[in-house]
Formats: structure tokens, C-alpha cells, sequence
């Protein structure tokens, strides 16, 4: 009697047999196969840009999750490989997709990157094969668009392959966490899929949190990011208002934590930055409109996250005028810190690349400091500020400045030589009243 798909595939991977692939060598999908190798498996990555082959086969790491001692670790053992040639698609057992799924300029979702990694899967499909999709994306994807263009092959999922999804949950920069001890969401199209998800996962996750359908687990993720979304919205707005009432949000918001329950501390910022929490809300509005239900909170707090660097320049400029005398559009400004969040050189979606597009349109000079990023690398949406350098803290470049503006509380930084040094400071982290260094040329924004 013939092994089915399902009982080759599952005893692979219980084995350790079975090879994944993984699609997209970025943030996600660089330290997923670190874990999936570490766990037995043999890795094949696929990725689309020459320069991360170049930086793999040096055994080079270009993601700070991964170590380069990590990856030739992996790479020594046999257990990991990289290549841009999709044709390898056809011996992995297991094909994880792991590719940028951003929006379009009028919020839209834009899934060009799935759709076309999916091409690529369905040109090397065969039967026995699982195929999971991680990128995040509204409910429906997977089953509705990635398992469509791979039945195009006349294979089915369900009995020939078998099709999941699993959201991605990495936080770079957090150091208590990582992809091996992220409880992992999974689901499957069919209980044989949702089978072979947990076998696969985990052995390569700590824990998995199995639920009822693809379209659930895309939900899940989505939930996540709204909720941080419209809790930011929140205490940002609440900045505003407090702030024309002579309040300091974030002394509020210190006393408001010590209560033991029901309430949980967000902080304001100037922006919101990263993959997740600017695009994946809008992937729900996108898809509610199929529905004819509107999504106000999240609508709103998008809104507000996104009015969030007009109003920090605005805040920069009245203290210009008000403290120097001087116009915002005869200024010279310092924005500290470009990545869109502190001790990480991710600048995704970073509100510090609004923040210099801002002073600039308004006739003033911005350059940036980051410890993390050299120089301002291409961006889809900030063409203009590529090839930017990172200018050097010394007393006398500070001091050529007529204001630092604090966009990134990156620890490295010495903010008393700072504090010291420049002429006046817009802190959008608070850093300086947590650092004891609040003076009268430090304003809060």
C-alpha cells in the first residue's frame, strides 16, 4: 500500500530529514533559519539580492540577531546554505515564505512580493511538500492567494501539498527573547497540515500555540500590532493635550504603572517605526471594506501615529524661535538617532527619515547621528537622503548645531557631554529626565 504525501512528509520532519526552504533573508526570515537548523534541519535560504549572498558566503551576518559566529556555525555544519536560484525550491520538503508585504502609496495592501515568491513555488510544486506563508498580512491570504496560485498546478493542497501560516514575531534589539523561545502561532489549510505545522515547528520553537484556521492565525497578528498601534495613539495624543496644559505625559505615565493591575505603561515618541505597527493595521481596514464595517480606532490611531513628526518639528521650531530667536528655515539641526528604535540599526519605516524630510521642506539643515547606521542606505519613500552619513558627537559638532533634536534614545550615546555641548535639545524619548539631565535648554516634544 502506496505512503501517502502527509505520512512521508511528517515522518521527514519528526526524522530530521526533511530540508526547508525559506524565502527571504531579512529581519524574519535570516534568524528562522538559524533556529530551524540549530533544531536538525538542513536550510536552504533564497534570496533575490546578490549583495546578502555575497555577505552569507563570507560568512558574514548582516542582521544583529544573528551573529557571524551563528551563521558559520550553521554554515560549518552542513546545516545551512543560501543561493538565489529558486530552482533548489524543488528538493526542500518545507518552504517557508518570509518576503516584505508593505503597502502602496494610498495604504493599499501590497501583496506583489507573496504573489510572486508564490509563482516561483508553484514552478518547482511537487507532491509532499508544506508550504507556509509568514509574512504578515490580512485574514485570507493564504488560503485565498498563495494556495490559489499553487493549485494553479493541478496539485491540491490538502492531499498533494499542504499550506500554513505562522506570523513572525521578532522584536530586533530585544534581548530576552529570540526566535526559539517565541511561542509560535501556527495553523494549516486541514488537520494533516495543521499536523505537519506543529511537528515542524516545533522542533524548532520552544512552543506552539495551534489554532483553528489560516485566516485565525493572520488575525492573531494582526491584533498584536493594532493593539500597540492604538495604545501609542493613545498616550501620544494624551502628550498633546497634556502638554497645552502644562502636564508632563511621561511623569503620568510613570505614576499610572505603579498600579498592579489594569493598566499596562505605552510610551510617545515621534513616530511610529518598524515593518509591523505603521503597515499591518491597514491590512485590516484594507480587508474590512470587503464587509462593509468600518475601522475607526484604528484609522484614528494610524492618524495620530502618522501627524506624530509634523508635531514633533512643530514643537522643534516654536522652541527655536522662543529659546534661539531663531527661524526653524535658517536653523541647523542634528536629529539623534535614525533607526526607528534604540541599540538597532533597523530603519524601517523610521520616523527619523519623516522628521529630516519635515526640516527640510520647512528651508531649514538636518544631518543625523546613529551608531548604528553609517550612512542612510535606499529607501523606497526617501530616495533623496540615500548615501547621508553619520556626522561624529564631538563638543565642537554639537555645538555647530542649533538644535539636537532626540528622535532615538540609543544607549551608547553620551548625553551628558551632550547636554553639555548643545545649544538647545528637543527630547522626544524623554532621555535626559530619566538620565538626571533635564536642564532649562532640554524641551520635551
Amino acid at each position: 500500500m502506496a505512503i501517502s504525501p502527509f505520512d512521508t512528509l511528517l515522518q521527514k520532519i519528526e526524522t530530521r530529514a526533511a530540508r526547508a526552504g525559506i524565502i527571504g533573508l531579512g529581519y524574519v526570515g535570516l534568524p528562522l533559519a538559524m533556529a530551524v537548523a540549530r533544531s536538525g534541519f538542513a536550510v536552504t535560504g533564497f534570496d533575490i539580492d546578490p549583495g546578502k549572498m555575497v555577505a552569507l558566503d563570507a560568512r558574514r551576518s548582516y542582521i544583529d540577531a544573528v551573529s557571524d559566529e551563528a551563521l558559520s556555525a550553521e554554515i560549518d555544519a552542513g546545516r545551512f546554505k543560501a543561493t538565489t536560484d529558486f530552482a533548489g525550491l524543488a528538493e526542500c520538503d518545507v518552504v517557508i515564505i518570509c518576503v516584505p508585504t508593505p503597502l502602496t502609496k494610498h495604504r493599499d495592501p501590497d501583496l506583489s512580493f507573496v504573489e510572486a515568491t508564490s509563482r516561483s513555488i508553484a514552478a518547482h510544486l511537487r507532491p509532499g511538500q508544506l508550504v507556509v506563508l509568514e509574512s504578515t498580512t490580512y485574514p485570507g491570504t493564504t488560503d485565498d492567494v498563495v494556495k490559489v496560485i499553487l493549485e494553479g498546478t493541478g496539485l491540491k493542497s490538502g492531499s498533494d501539498f499542504f499550506v500554513g501560516f505562522s506570523p513572525e514575531r521578532e522584536d530586533p534589539g530585544n534581548q530576552h527573547y529570540h526566535t526559539a523561545t517565541i511561542p509560535k502561532v501556527v495553523a494549516g489549510d486541514g488537520p494533516e497540515a495543521l499536523a505537519l505545522m506543529k511537528a515542524f515547528y516545533g522542533a524548532a520553537v520552544s512552543s506552539v500555540v495551534p489554532v483553528s484556521s489560516n485566516a485565525t492565525a493572520e488575525a492573531v497578528k494582526l491584533t498584536e500590532n493594532i493593539f500597540r498601534s492604538v495604545n501609542i495613539a493613545l498616550v501620544n495624543e494624551l502628550k498633546t493635550v497634556y502638554a497645552a496644559m502644562g502636564i508632563d505625559v511621561w511623569e503620568v505615565i510613570d505614576a499610572a504603572k505603579t498600579k498592579p493591575f489594569g493598566y499596562m505603561p505605552f510610551y510617545p515618541g515621534p513616530g511610529l517605526g518598524g515593518h509591523c505597527i505603521p503597515i499591518d493595521p491597514f491590512y485590516l481596514t484594507w480587508k474590512s471594506r470587503e464587509y462593509e464595517l468600518p475601522t475607526r480606532f484604528i484609522e484614528l490611531a494610524g492618524e495620530i501615529n502618522s501627524a506624530m513628526p509634523r508635531y514633533v518639528v512643530g514643537k522643534l521650531a516654536e522652541a527655536l524661535d522662543i529659546r534661539a530667536g531663531k527661524a526653524l528655515s535658517r536653523s541647523k539641526v542634528l536629529v539623534l538617532g535614525l533607526a526607528y528604535k534604540k541599540n538597532v540599526a533597523d530603519i524601517r519605516e523610521s520616523p527619523s527619515l519623516r522628521l529630516i524630510e519635515i526640516i527640510e521642506e520647512r528651508g531649514g539643515h538636518a544631518d543625523y547621528h546613529d551608531p548604528f547606521v553609517a550612512e542612510i542606505p535606499p529607501t523606497r519613500e526617501y530616495q533623496a537622503l540615500k548615501g547621508r552619513k553619520s556626522v561624529t558627537l564631538t563638543p565642537d559638532t554639537i555645538a555647530g548645531y542649533d538644535a539636537v533634536l532626540v528622535a532615538t534614545d540609543h544607549d551608547g550615546v553620551d548625553y551628558a557631554a551632550l547636554a553639555k555641548s548643545a545649544a538647545l535639545i528637543v527630547d522626544t524619548r524623554n532621555v535626559f529626565n530619566r538620565l538626571g539631565l533635564s536642564a532649562d535648554h532640554v524641551i520635551k516634544a
